[in-house]
């Protein structure tokens, strides 16, 4: 018998008009306070912002089977979609008004796997250097014990916005 999964997402062109019009900090922060909508790819994926500063990100989900891959465990490109997410609001949390950024690279690093046993799992994004045109940050995903599950590291774009994307 197959499975349905049923979810709802806002428009995400609104929630990008918003980014415009605040600091990256504030933006990241609304969405975490929920004064945004989330992202529909957190609501495809299922995870959530759970906390944001200056610098850091945190994104929280509890795996289940819609993320299996065939072999029976989350699949590489949701561990890849959490540790980018995780550094690239972290990123973002830095960043001035009218500043965007755009991911150049993100290379990851499986080292255990995830399961729906596993339990919640964070990932964390810090950002480790930002200069005027770009930033480095490095994630990483723990389970409830601390232990690494996957670690990333990424270099973004950063450029100002002109209004059109």
């Amino acid at each position: 018998m197959g499975r349905t999964r049923t979810y709802e997402w806002a428009d995400p062109t609104h929630i990008a008009e918003a980014a415009m019009s605040m600091s990256g900090l504030e933006f990241v922060q609304a969405l975490r306070d929920g004064r945004l909508p989330a992202p529909p790819i957190t609501a495809t994926l299922g995870f959530t912002l759970a906390e944001v500063e200056e610098g850091r990100a945190v994104f929280v989900l509890v795996p289940g089977e819609e993320h299996y891959n065939p072999i029976g465990s989350v699949h590489g490109g949701v561990h890849a979609a959490l540790l980018d997410s995780a550094a690239g609001c972290a990123i973002h949390s830095t960043l001035p008004k009218g500043m965007a950024y755009t991911t150049l690279d993100l290379s990851t690093r499986y080292l255990r796997p995830i399961t729906m046993t596993t339990g919640p799992v964070r990932a964390i994004g810090t950002v480790r250097n930002r200069t005027r045109r770009t930033a480095f940050a490095e994630a990483e995903i723990l389970d409830s014990e601390d232990r690494i599950l996957a670690h990333a590291t990424t270099t973004c774009l950063l450029f100002p916005v002109t209004g059109e994307r």
